[in-house]
């Protein structure tokens, strides 16, 4: 087992003051910089930066970051909540560590494309359907993982076609 011991910490994001959602980070007594390859390779859209060395990787709406010694988890609905995801993370550290030689471990480095590139690709109607306010912030999400190419009606569209097409080569690395 890789990691066996951590500290948990459940806080508020200081740049939201007041917010209903938490982030929690487990401080690892170990170093996990050797499962990022393997996490890497298992982890469909992951971002993973050898230089840092950190991974990041988006699930239900929540950013999990592995690093060297921390794991940490954003969009939380409580401290259960934290727990629970948390443990979840670690479990899949320890039996993704756990079955290293079964995996071959990959150090592509995948980068997310820029919300302004998703942005000239989409149908800029501003049409709301996808439940956000303009085409731009709908990108931003897009980007971050929030949201997924079906969330645009208009796309479907035979005009927007090579649009789609485009979208879906470029998110295709990193779609999580």
């Amino acid at each position: 087992m890789l990691i066996e011991e951590y500290e948990l910490e459940v806080f508020t994001p200081p740049c939201e003051p007041g917010a209903e959602r938490f982030s929690a980070i487990a401080h690892l007594k170990d170093d996990i910089t050797g499962v990022l390859p393997y996490l890497n390779a298992t982890l469909k859209g992951a971002i993973y930066n050898p230089a840092v060395p950190a991974l990041s990787w988006t699930r239900g709406g929540r950013k999990v970051v592995f690093s060297a010694s921390q794991i940490a988890v954003s969009n939380l609905r409580d401290r259960d909540e934290a727990i629970r995801v948390l443990e979840s993370e670690i479990e899949r550290v320890n039996r993704t560590w756990e079955r290293r030689d079964e995996i071959t471990p990959s150090f592509h480095v995948r980068k997310r494309p820029t919300p302004l590139a998703i942005y000239r690709l989409l149908p800029q109607t501003n049409c709301k359907k996808c439940g956000e306010p303009t085409c731009y912030v709908f990108a931003t999400k897009l980007a971050a993982g929030q949201h997924r190419l079906s969330d645009c009606p208009p796309l479907t569209a035979p005009e927007y076609q090579e649009s789609l097409a485009a979208l879906q080569e470029m998110l295709a690395d990193v779609a999580g």
